[in-house]
């Protein structure tokens, strides 16, 4: 009688790290969470008295803020 083998088991993959970048003096700075950047969008929104229809811009700007703070 043949020997039985098992297959592989699929386990689910293990939590992925936090996303870094890499800063000027080689140390490596965990990127903003989604979290984050939306709260500094938001805070950009109410900065600009609430008016809609730039949303995409507050966003991006918020992460480009946040990156470079933890880059420096």
């Amino acid at each position: 009688m043949a020997k039985k083998t098992s297959a592989p088991s699929s386990s689910p993959a293990a939590p992925r790290a936090r996303r870094s970048t890499k800063a000027g003096n080689g140390a490596v700075t965990p990127k903003p969470t989604p979290e984050e950047i939306a709260e500094a969008a938001y805070h950009r929104y109410l900065s600009r008295g609430g008016q809609d229809g730039a949303d995409f811009d507050d966003w991006i700007e918020a992460e480009r803020d946040l990156t470079k703070q933890r880059t420096r």
